[in-house]
């Protein structure tokens, strides 16, 4: 397959509500189908989430753009994942901002995720295994934080981990059917925004859903 043309389909595509080009751009130097497994690299490039294994999957394009592009990054930022999965949503934070911490419970998809964002050269991204408190306290705060599983409730734990005037963009729901939220911390009382219905795996933890 001729991944360069299609992938210029997708940013085209994603451009018509993604008004980012920061975002847009990240994207279109990403090789996405380096985080899709082999059977599924020739849809690398459709406008869908796909299966990367252990009942996890790589989100929706369009998703992975709107909650990038609601966390507002400049360059500057240093940014918390939760969530690593396949790294290509910390591939794209890597490329907007100073420094990504990233996350992920599943020691198979952390150590998969870290040899293909290392064969691509980056250099700015910490993965680490989740530990019993979400996030990753000793590197915070963050000013921005993007969560890639639904949380049954916005955790305190994460917010306490949010810069005052940062970002987190995490969706909040039941297990099956989620609203993207964006809260924006602030010294009284934090900005929330509704960005819409989404569908993500279920993010396990305390503060959390407490088990599969």
């Amino acid at each position: 397959m001729d991944f360069a043309s299609e992938r210029a389909r997708l940013i085209e595509h994603l451009s018509r509500e993604i008004k980012d080009t920061r975002v847009l751009e990240a994207m279109a130097r990403i090789p996405r189908e380096q985080f899709v497994p082999p059977e599924n690299r020739h849809l690398a490039y459709e406008d869908i989430p796909l299966p990367i294994g252990l009942e996890q999957t790589i989100s929706q394009p369009f998703i992975i753009a709107l909650m990038t592009e609601a966390l507002e990054l400049t360059g500057t930022e240093k940014v918390l994942e939760i969530g690593t999965g396949s790294g290509y949503q910390a591939a794209i934070l890597a490329e907007l901002a100073q420094q990504v911490v990233t996350v992920e419970r599943l020691p198979k998809l952390a150590e998969t995720a870290g040899k293909v964002l290392e064969n691509l050269g980056y250099s700015n991204i910490e993965i680490h295994l989740s530990e019993k408190t979400l996030g990753w306290p000793e590197a915070a705060p963050y000013e921005a934080i993007l969560v890639t599983a639904g949380a049954p409730k916005v955790p305190a734990e994460l917010i306490s981990q949010l810069a005052i005037g940062g970002r987190m963009v995490i969706p909040v729901g039941s297990r099956y059917l989620q609203e993207l939220v964006k809260i924006t911390r602030q010294r009284k009382k934090n900005r929330i925004e509704n960005l819409g219905g989404c569908r993500f795996v279920s993010l396990i933890g305390k503060g959390a859903w407490e088990n599969e």
